[in-house]
């Protein structure tokens, strides 16, 4: 089993919007462009909601039969550890293991000399092509790149060969994730985890590495996009030689999580992977429920007053609804807009502020942020919230499509 070339992350928080999403991978097959639609749910967005995996696989089954999609497709279970995995297992065929809590932990003598010594060829001066310059590596060297992430990749490993043993050998696709920490991976460090991941074993096809800069839920990149361009380059060239060096999977290729929105580096991002021939895939930070709620606000009436109701509450529940999240947002609470002001806004206003769309000046990226992590508000609401997803399926329907295809597909892929 094999990804794309090119493949998208779609979330969707309450599973009513797949064939919205497919959509739009349809609308650019008809501009000659193939991506594989990826549908991934977190297990904390599954407590969050109190929904089950399974729910994630019939959303897409069913988009993909009612649209006859012929292409391929996966449902990923998105930052999986070996605490949460088996409740995936039958119903994902992708899976992002996330090791970055396993970073920093040191992990065996023995192992860490086996490591040193497996790697020993690279001692001296490392010339990676494609790169400038070139890397000194030591055995110090070794030892602190080991240090510092083999048992992460010990442990994917082993959250690796669990899976394989429930589903079997090629039977899925596997991603390594290590983008939830606070330092970057330098591009030595990535070459020789790619080093430890073979020598374990795990075929990955995708890895989704920390780069610099601040890759907040729902908007756009905040660092410096030159700094990004030279690092996102690198690891296209560090993962083509290690591909040779260390026999992995030809199409591995980078994974950007919290990938949506990032209008500023898109065309970096894009040029970058033209430029080298390279495959990427990038996945999205539940903006499916922001364009929810912007269709809900759009079709005005009950519909808009549900949320305001749920801006209101959000307000009511800042602290609780940022800590899970304080890593990837950044909100100042002087201007997020009172309740009193949003209650006098018709549904244009409200949709202004909440899309992204940095040229409107109703744009309001405090409150973006806010909403993108209020959808346990909706969730405890049950059948109020759903059922008004069902009423005003149409417009809510175009806004999601018209995100993944004009403000995504468009400005990365060039089409």
């Amino acid at each position: 089993m094999q990804i794309g070339k090119f493949s998208f992350g779609i979330g969707d928080r309450f599973a009513h919007q797949g064939e919205a999403q497919l959509q739009a991978f349809i609308m650019a097959r008809q501009k000659g462009l193939d991506v594989t639609p990826v549908w991934n749910k977190s297990n904390r967005e599954h407590t969050t909601v109190n929904s089950q995996p399974v729910e994630t696989r019939k959303e897409a089954d069913n988009a993909v039969r009612n649209l006859k999609w012929d292409g391929s497709w996966f449902v990923d279970a998105d930052h999986i550890n070996m605490g949460n995995v088996d409740r995936y297992i039958d119903s994902s065929d992708f899976f992002t293991i996330d090791v970055a809590d396993y970073i920093g932990q040191k992990a065996s003598e023995e192992d860490l000399n086996s490591f040193i010594e497996n790697n020993s060829d690279f001692e001296g001066e490392l010339i990676i092509p494609g790169i400038e310059g070139s890397f000194k590596v030591s055995k110090e060297t070794l030892r602190l790149i080991g240090e510092k992430f083999l048992l992460a990749i010990r442990e994917a490993a082993k959250i690796y060969r669990h899976i394989e043993s429930a589903k079997g050998k090629n039977n899925f696709i596997t991603e390594i994730s290590m983008d939830e920490v606070s330092q970057s991976q330098s591009p030595l460090e990535l070459f020789f985890i790619l080093s430890a991941i073979s020598a374990e074993g795990v075929p990955v096809q995708t890895i989704a590495p920390k780069f610099s800069g601040r890759f907040n839920k729902g908007v756009d990149y905040e660092g410096d996009a030159d700094q990004f361009a030279e690092e996102f380059e690198q690891d296209l060239m560090v993962i083509d030689f290690a591909v040779k060096k260390f026999n992995l999977p030809g199409n591995l290729k980078l994974s950007v999580h919290s990938g949506s929105d990032k209008f500023s580096i898109y065309p970096v991002m894009g040029s970058l992977i033209r430029k080298h021939d390279k495959g990427i895939h990038v996945k999205t930070a539940g903006t499916t429920w922001l364009e929810e709620m912007t269709g809900m606000a759009m079709a005005e009436g009950s519909a808009l007053d549900l949320a305001k109701r749920i801006y209101s509450e959000a307000l009511k529940q800042f602290d609780e609804l940022c800590k899970p999240y304080s890593t990837v947002i950044d909100i100042n609470k002087d201007n997020l807009p009172s309740p009193e002001e949003v209650s006098s806004w018709d549904g244009t206003r409200f949709a202004d502020a909440l899309r992204h769309d940095p040229a409107n000046p109703s744009y309001n990226s405090d409150l973006r942020q806010l909403i993108h992590v209020s959808y346990k508000i909706a969730a405890g609401m049950g059948n109020a919230y759903t059922d008004m997803l069902v009423r005003h399926k149409e417009i809510i329907a175009r806004q999601v499509t018209d995100n993944i295809y004009y403000r995504h597909f468009t400005r990365i892929f060039d089409i």
